[in-house]
């Protein structure tokens, strides 16, 4: 049994208990509650604040970009900018047009010696073609009346397939001499024809890749034989001629150094519909006034616009 003043102190501890239990944990995280809700408020609005001004950053981006990008079919001026131009060389247009007039005359020996004009036109298709094909494969560093001699005593005899078979190399040799290395020209004649007899049943290839297996034939060959044989433009032949023509004329973004490359560079920008021209234009040319030695620049129309005449 507790005495009075025992039980004043329990009373005293009691309410001391009490209000230490009144003031425990939950109310702590009430009050902490109550007090800590302006902090979130504070910290809401500026995240929400920051949110906003992150969209409309994001919506004045999203206008800008709009404004410059031109959807796909799209024209005119936003989406021409985008365009980046592709390479073409200076003048190119004038020069042309310069090597056309001086080339209207048609009285270079191309122009009535070249392989258009080798073949028999009373022959039939597939023979026509292969004439088409050997005058070519003479032609390789040979000037065109050498390769018109050639092939006026090949065809005296009866040009086919067969009758080159039949044709011993010797007497082969003696007809088409003294076109340029004549003596290969012999031996990839024989297999040539061996394998159109062959796999083609006497006619040549309808395709540039078949017509470079060939022996003897190279790609200048095989873009002219499909064009003249076969009328299609596959690609620009380039032989020697147009090889140094283009290069003085810088109608390459850089020097080329053989004319296959010359040809890929030619490709790459001259328009399509001038490529079956651009050959016998520049042959002629070249044969006429643009000569690999001693070019004839005064009488070129071209001497103020090409920069090989002005030394550059």
């Amino acid at each position: 049994m507790c005495s009075p003043q025992e039980s004043g102190m329990n009373a005293v501890g009691a309410r001391m208990v009490t209000r230490s239990r009144s003031r425990g944990p939950g109310a702590g995280l009430r009050r902490g509650g109550e007090e800590g809700a302006p902090l979130r408020s504070v910290e809401a609005a500026a995240e929400g604040r920051k949110s906003h001004s992150s969209v409309k950053r994001q919506r004045k981006t999203q206008r800008l970009n709009v404004a410059y990008e031109a959807s796909e079919g799209e024209t005119g001026e936003g989406a021409e900018h985008l365009q980046a131009p592709g390479w073409e060389p200076r003048d190119w247009q004038q020069q042309l047009e310069n090597i056309r007039t001086m080339r209207s005359g048609k009285d270079a020996p191309v122009d009535q010696l070249g392989a258009e004009h080798c073949y028999d036109l009373s022959a039939p298709p597939k023979v026509r073609r292969y004439q088409v094909l050997l005058s070519l494969m003479l032609s390789s560093q040979t000037k065109d009346q050498v390769t018109a001699g050639a092939m006026q005593r090949l065809r005296a005899r009866g040009l086919t397939v067969d009758s080159i078979l039949q044709t011993d190399d010797s007497t082969l040799g003696t007809l088409i001499y003294p076109v340029g290395f004549w003596r290969n020209k012999v031996k990839y004649i024989k297999q040539t024809s061996a394998i159109l007899q062959q796999r083609y049943g006497g006619d040549i290839p309808a395709s540039v890749a078949e017509l470079v297996a060939l022996p003897g034939v190279g790609p200048k060959m095989a873009h002219l034989a499909m064009a003249v044989a076969w009328g299609t433009v596959s690609g620009i032949a380039v032989d020697t001629h147009v090889h140094r023509i283009a290069n003085r004329l810088k109608w390459t973004k850089k020097a080329t150094k053989s004319p296959e490359a010359t040809r890929t560079a030619l490709e790459e920008w001259l328009p399509r519909e001038l490529w079956s021209e651009i050959n016998g234009l520049l042959v002629g040319f070249g044969q006429q006034t643009c000569l690999p030695v001693h070019p004839r620049c005064q009488a070129c129309l071209n001497r103020a616009l090409c920069p090989a005449a002005r030394g550059l």
